[in-house]
């Protein structure tokens, strides 16, 4: 069973100790919910594990994963940005980041997760915050990866969205898959808690 473990982890960013000596096991179908205040370090956690970030101290090793694979390689990073071209369509956005990521699965079932298969045809640059959010969060069911990396994945998306989201993440741990994500409030899914930094 793959496991996700991180051992005495550091983060240093400008010279400012962020966090330091932190220590997680993740197995398949686990989530790990990283809380704290602003600046604790929780999207920097994320960035560390994805690989967009060095870490001064520490490990983290994914044991029984692929192993002609990286740990970024096997995993999606959702961050604060919603990655597409504005003027191209929804599938067309979708599309781009199914090839890039080495797949070739259709656009469709991805889209009819998250809600918007009817926006298929619309330049994104005509979508909402949260039709936003939704077609970057439909590249994590449209190219499977084992490990999901959420940085306040519900941000700007409504109930109903929310909740469709929370329903994915749940298949996705069903199917053996991990999520790391960080977030001010709840994920809709039963996840360990780890709070970076000290409390407000």
């Amino acid at each position: 069973m793959p496991r996700l473990v991180a051992t005495g982890l550091g983060c240093v960013r400008g010279q400012r100790d962020i966090f330091h000596d932190v220590n997680f096991q993740l197995s398949a179908g686990e989530a790990l919910a990283l809380t704290g205040p602003n600046g604790a370090g929780k999207s920097s956690l994320l960035r560390l594990i994805a690989g967009l970030l060095r870490a001064p101290s520490g490990r983290i090793e994914l044991d029984g994963g692929a192993a002609d694979l990286t740990i970024p390689e096997q995993a999606h990073y959702q961050g604060h940005l919603d990655a597409f071209k504005p003027s191209l369509t929804v599938a067309e956005n979708l599309v781009f980041w199914i090839h890039y990521l080495g797949s070739t699965a259709p656009p469709g079932a991805a889209l009819e997760a998250l809600g918007i298969a009817g926006l298929a045809d619309l330049p994104a640059g005509y979508l909402s915050a949260g039709q936003r959010r939704r077609l970057s969060l439909a590249r994590l069911v449209a190219v499977p990866r084992p490990i999901w990396l959420l940085d306040e994945p519900t941000s700007a998306l409504d109930a109903a969205a929310q909740a469709r989201l929370a329903e994915l993440m749940r298949q996705h741990l069903a199917g053996g898959g991990m999520i790391v994500a960080a977030t001010h409030g709840p994920l809709g899914i039963d996840a360990t808690e780890l709070r970076l930094g000290n409390a407000p």
